[in-house]
């Protein structure tokens, strides 16, 4: 039972981060904001193509910021089926689109949804062969890495922070 508390905490530090990550580009002013609305519809089309190529970071920094979010579903919802552990992913990543949207703080792309989810079933995945590697420890173990990482990040921002002050 206190591992899923801790578990939960950690999910809602993650979230946090997700949000200043995805709505606020890191900005700590909305000032600093860019004004921009435009919608994507196109698989891979032209919000992935820079100087006539494919942007592959753009994609895969989608991919990763998400699989922790699986991660957290997974470890939060052990006893639910893998489809229903992708519709809040899903529905998420939709919701920050919808969002930059309608406040105009980013583009709106369906590479973004396609990607972030990719990202939380990996994560969700990734739970599953952990889970089979490391029984009933895999929840315990996954949180101290998050702790440790979620320690870390506050540390690199902070840092960050001190040094642009």
């Amino acid at each position: 039972m206190e591992s899923r508390k801790i578990t939960k905490y950690l999910f809602t530090i993650y979230l946090l981060a997700l949000v200043w990550i995805i709505l606020f580009k890191l900005q700590l002013s909305f000032a600093n904001l860019p004004y921009l609305r435009n919608v994507n519809l196109i698989p891979f089309g032209d919000s992935t193509i820079v100087n006539g190529t494919i942007d592959f970071s753009e994609i895969a920094y989608n991919l990763v910021v998400f699989i922790p979010f699986g991660l957290f579903i997974a470890m939060l919802w052990e006893n639910v089926s893998f489809p229903k552990k992708v519709v809040p992913v899903l529905l998420t990543s939709l919701g920050f689109e919808v969002i930059q949207f309608v406040l105009a703080i980013g583009a709106s792309d369906i590479t973004d949804l396609l990607m972030n989810t990719a990202g939380g079933m990996v994560g969700i995945g990734l739970f599953y062969i952990l889970s089979k590697l490391l029984k009933d420890k895999t929840v315990p173990i996954l949180n101290a890495v998050c702790l440790i990482g979620a320690v870390s990040s506050f540390f690199f921002i902070g840092l960050i922070l001190f040094v642009n002050l």
